[in-house]
């Protein structure tokens, strides 16, 4: 068995001093080969840090939810769609239409 005496060969780094190196390599303009070196840290060390930071960061999942609120009294209707036609008149297709009321109505200018 073999006891090894002295400074300890993995190094420790703290939260704070992985979030600036991190800001310090990712900074505009900055090389990370450079702040590597000036930290005595390998470079895929830092990218490594980097990538746990950003999964901690970004969420998996967010559940989507649906509420079924009863329809609003709309005072005037919304327009979501005006369609000039080439004889001088308008088609209007309001927001409040079905789809497939909509549909019809696109079909039949044909």
């Amino acid at each position: 068995m073999t006891i090894l005496r002295g400074p300890e060969r993995r190094r420790r780094w703290s939260d704070e001093q992985r979030e600036r190196i991190l800001a310090e390599a990712f900074h505009s303009g900055a090389r990370v080969c450079d702040v590597a070196r000036r930290h005595d840290v390998a470079r895929s060390l830092i990218y490594q840090w980097r990538r746990a930071a950003v999964r901690q960061a970004e969420p998996r999942f967010v559940p989507a939810v649906v509420v079924d609120d009863a329809p609003r009294p709309v005072s005037e209707p919304v327009v979501a769609a005006v369609l000039d036609l080439p004889d001088g008149g308008r088609l209007r297709i309001f927001a409040s239409a079905s789809p497939a009321l909509a549909a019809a109505a696109l079909k039949a200018l044909r």
